[in-house]
């Protein structure tokens, strides 16, 4: 590595995960003379082809209903910003922090939530759906842009953080152990131990948190443009309705728009300085000395404190009952849910339906390869392909 970056090494903590230190990837390759393994990480995810169909694909509104609001592109990138914010407080490698912060989402069907739902159903008995799982597909096989491998070749921490983003996936301390292991995890385990059964580095234990931040925070300013419901409904949320109630004190003569602005920014501030006072808490409590310390600790190193998961958790039942299950919402969800059910189900029965490069990879109709084979169609459509593609398929007046 050239000199600014073995300066910049130098700075990292103890506990950090070190890129020169890196467990490597899959397919070995010569160093970057510019740019630190994980420099190289987020630059690949970035030039990738998932990377860019993010813009089209929603978390809550269908792409056509508005330009104000968040896509998934525009929330990776903020969650990125804020995982680097925490990560440079902490001493932690903010390249690694913020390739996985712009990975975590790769893996999401069209239509948010709904299409990932819709194909969970359809390949209930062909291993399920799942979108970290998906994330992991793309960044080691979906990806065709090297001519010596498939997939982009990411180094073993961005990987290991983008499959544990919820927590260990095995062992004792797996989360949601009456699940089985995602089929595309327990592949390419075989292939590279991701060691399934630990936490992820504090990197990835931020950028997932981070997501948390944003997720909630924006959602708030979301649902308060789109109208589905009020400052006034917020009153009784813990911090948010007291941060409305003290902006609209500080500030009578701002409108509305600006009040949102001013609680969303006070939000993520808070909530950022708690995960941050928290955290170094238990790092003077546990004293890792090491990311491997860090991934042994039996329990996540970063976190919220108890008040401010308290806060979150009301946040989510409020988001929960007034934005995820408006009516509204129901409706466009119903739609996108139906639309890649469909799709599914055609190009399943009716493989030879598919675009040429993906009508090779299939094996017949309604084998379990030619369901995986679909699935990866599907869910790398963006919202608008989606569409385009179910009125090409279902209506006789569109040209094929």
């Amino acid at each position: 590595m050239i000199a600014t970056a073995e300066n910049r090494s130098l700075a990292l903590a103890g506990y950090a995960c070190r890129p020169e230190e890196t467990r490597g990837r899959l397919h070995g390759e010569p160093d970057s003379p510019t740019r630190s393994p994980f420099q190289r990480d987020r630059d690949r995810i970035i030039h990738s082809a998932a990377f860019r169909r993010l813009q089209y694909k929603t978390q809550v509104f269908v792409y056509h209903e508005g330009e104000n609001y968040r896509t998934r592109l525009t929330h990776s990138l903020e969650v990125s910003q804020i995982a680097r914010s925490i990560s440079r407080v902490l001493g932690l490698d903010e390249d690694l922090a913020e390739a996985l912060a712009l990975a975590h989402d790769l893996g999401h069907t069209p239509f948010g939530h709904a299409g990932e739902d819709a194909l969970q159903d359809v390949l209930a008995e062909y291993g399920g759906f799942d979108h970290n799982a998906q994330s992991l597909r793309i960044v080691t096989k979906l990806e065709r842009r090297y001519v010596e491998f498939e997939g982009l070749n990411l180094t073993w921490e961005t990987l290991e953080g983008l499959v544990k983003h919820n927590g260990p996936l095995t062992g004792p301390l797996a989360v949601g152990k009456d699940r089985p292991l995602p089929g595309a995890i327990a592949e390419y385990a075989l292939l590279h131990d991701l060691d399934l059964d630990t936490y992820a580095g504090a990197e990835a234990q931020v950028a997932a948190l981070a997501d948390d931040i944003a997720y909630n925070n924006h959602d708030i300013d979301d649902g308060l443009r789109a109208g589905l419901f009020s400052i006034d409904d917020l009153a009784d949320v813990p911090l948010v309705g007291p941060l409305f109630h003290r902006v609209a004190r500080d500030y009578p003569e701002s409108d509305d728009s600006l009040r949102i602005h001013e609680v969303v920014r006070r939000m993520i501030g808070i909530m950022i300085l708690d995960l941050i006072e928290e955290t170094r808490r238990r790092i003077a409590e546990s004293n890792p000395r090491s990311a491997d310390d860090v991934r042994r600790l039996g329990r996540p190193l970063v976190a919220f404190s108890d008040g401010m998961r308290a806060n979150d958790a009301a946040l989510r039942k409020f988001l929960f009952a007034n934005m995820y299950r408006h009516f509204t919402v129901n409706r466009m969800t119903s739609k996108g849910r139906r639309v890649v059910k469909d799709l599914f189900r055609l190009l399943f029965a009716e493989p030879e339906c598919l675009p040429p490069e993906w009508r090779r990879l299939a094996d017949g109709r309604e084998t379990a390869k030619t369901a995986r084979v679909v699935a990866d169609y599907i869910a790398g459509m963006t919202d608008r392909f989606a569409l385009d593609e179910h009125r090409r398929l279902f209506d006789m007046q569109e040209k094929p």
